[in-house]
């Protein structure tokens, strides 16, 4: 992906054009923003750019997106964490000579899933880099990172894009409607990737529906018990549809490569390789997991702010615009203090998650939360 599929980041991109010509450029390099807003898109077509010789930018353009090009090295994870190892393989890559572009670059995009152990291994390559290689990490936010990390790079940071201008770079790259494409890109509050999931995926619309139901239709704690159930068997099945595929893809690659006929047995001593892969995609599931119910908690702040601004009678358009009629229902059944304690304990909810708390006792404490909180308002005004 290039310049183009980016939305909404022209500075960012005018900063890292100009970088490209310059004699000076600096050697380590961190981009930041909001989930959704194309760190990774952006620094791949930075390094595009700065791996391509004159006359050679197509080609070059073409391997990068493919992620083969020699000059490129990629460290990305789909488990919580990078492990010190990555780190140290990426690290030793990056002394090498560019062998056919122009610089050699790196790339981390979850430089945030480091932990300090493995960043102080990293340190020393930002301090010291080889004179025609390139460091790129992408991040949230400047705070993910150690601050001596911090200090040895030069940050740029991307906008959340507007609306509008997700649903057009939606509509362009599916194909779907611009009506379709701005519902989308409204309910997933400008994240790229999951407004292109919600425009092209019927399950992934049907997910979120259900998600929003649920939350609308608790009256007691032993529902809230029992949607908080539900949503995790939601995500559960989200999680593993994409993991299954891509797990069956990534193995049958390994037994290929390996020399393995479809459907033979594995030779004893290739079996540690194939258990060594299988242990990775079971830390890539916990993963997975974990961010499917992080993106329902998501839709319910969504929900809720929604909510909120009814009841305070602010003028926005909601995110949840399609189902405004059950929003105004819902407002009408407490008040404005009570709802910023539901969005309060949704926060705790997703603190504690991250916290490797269990997923379905961090919901159902969110969810009886916000029932007595509905409860205790309604008792007041009576």
């Amino acid at each position: 992906m290039g310049w183009d599929d980016l939305t909404g980041q022209a500075e960012a991109i005018a900063v890292m054009r100009d970088a490209v010509s310059d004699d000076r450029l600096t050697h380590s390099w961190l981009i930041t923003g909001p989930p959704g807003s194309g760190r990774s898109i952006l620094a791949y077509a930075f390094a595009s750019a700065l791996i391509a010789r004159p006359g050679d930018e197509e080609a070059t353009e073409a391997q990068v997106r493919a992620r083969t090009h020699p000059d490129l090295g990629i460290l990305s994870t789909d488990r919580v964490t990078i492990t010190i190892d990555e780190v140290r393989q990426l690290v030793a890559a990056s002394q090498y000579s560019p062998s056919v572009g122009r610089y050699r670059v790196m790339v981390i995009e979850d430089a945030d899933r480091m932990i300090e152990r493995t960043s102080n291994v990293l340190l020393k390559a930002l301090e010291e880099p080889p004179p025609r290689t390139v460091w790129i990490l992408c991040a949230p936010s400047e705070a993910d990172l150690i601050p001596t990390i911090r200090s040895r790079v030069r940050s740029v940071r991307l906008r959340t894009p507007s609306v509008p201008e997700v649903a057009e770079l939606i509509s362009r790259r599916a194909g779907v409607s611009m009506p379709e494409a701005e519902r989308a890109a409204r309910e997933a509050q400008s994240h790229i990737g999951m407004a292109h999931r919600l425009a092209t995926n019927e399950e992934a619309r049907d997910r979120r529906k259900r998600t929003l139901e649920l939350a609308l239709g608790i009256h007691s704690v032993a529902g809230a018990v029992m949607a908080a159930a539900e949503l995790v068997s939601l995500a559960s099945a989200d999680a593993k549809a994409f993991t299954d595929q891509h797990d069956s893809e990534e193995r049958e690659r390994a037994l290929r490569s390996l020399g393995i006929e479809p459907g033979a047995a594995v030779p004893p001593g290739l079996r540690a390789q194939i258990k060594a892969l299988e242990d990775d995609q079971k830390r890539r599931a916990t993963r997975s997991m974990r961010d499917g119910i992080d993106r329902i908690l998501v839709d319910l702040l969504s929900l809720y702010r929604d909510i909120l601004m009814l009841q305070l009678g602010v003028e926005t358009e909601p995110v949840n615009l399609a189902i405004y009629p059950e929003l105004t229902a819902a407002a009408g059944l407490c008040d404005a203090p009570r709802t910023l304690q539901t969005l309060d304990a949704i926060a705790t909810a997703r603190e504690r998650i991250e916290g490797n708390v269990a997923p379905a006792l961090a919901l159902e404490a969110m969810l009886i939360s916000a029932v007595r909180d509905r409860t205790a308002a309604g008792k007041d005004r009576a």
